[in-house]
């Protein structure tokens, strides 16, 4: 089998599990916090940054679609945007140092991400503490289970490439 047509193989798979993350949701003021995002940081792991991105990006739009959009589709997309750089940027630095990634995508996703909210009307401060703990908690879930996801597939295939 060709290397495109495992990738493609491999983001149908990851897109069905983001799908079945968003279905799986924690407590949030918004509904939209949920386990949508590992399959993207695994993904951004085992295929690529880009591909990570894709798939997180996905599986934010899932959940939100699934829970109605209650911050307008377009404050979603701009979320999806953001939850697809922050797994982009988790793949990058994890190859680099596994323990500093981890704390990136879970300091991305859980701060930075409602942080970016502060600035616009309506949201601030109150909307940030309401949503810091909540997507604090699903990162760490989100990325720890990624993180021993690949550490548990390195080991099957004896440290080679995974893909």
């Amino acid at each position: 089998m060709s290397g495109n047509v495992k990738k493609v193989i491999y983001m149908a798979l990851f897109i069905s599990l983001s799908y079945l993350g968003a279905n799986i949701k924690m407590l949030s003021p918004t509904g939209t916090v949920a386990l949508d995002s590992m399959p993207g940081f695994l993904a951004a792991l085992v295929i690529g940054p880009v591909s990570g991105a894709f798939c997180a990006f996905l599986g934010h739009i899932f959940t939100s679609l699934l829970s109605g959009f209650p911050l307008t589709f377009p404050l979603h997309l701009l979320i999806g945007v953001e939850m697809g750089i922050f797994a982009c940027i988790f793949g990058k630095v994890y190859k680099k140092n596994s323990l500093i990634g981890d704390a990136a995508g879970i300091l991305l996703n859980g701060i930075i991400a409602p942080a970016s909210f502060i600035p616009l009307k309506g949201f601030g401060i109150p909307f940030f503490l309401a949503m810091v703990f909540p997507l604090l908690f699903a990162s760490f879930i989100n990325i720890i289970l990624a993180d021993l996801v690949f550490r548990g597939l390195k080991k099957l295939s004896g440290d080679k490439s995974v893909f």
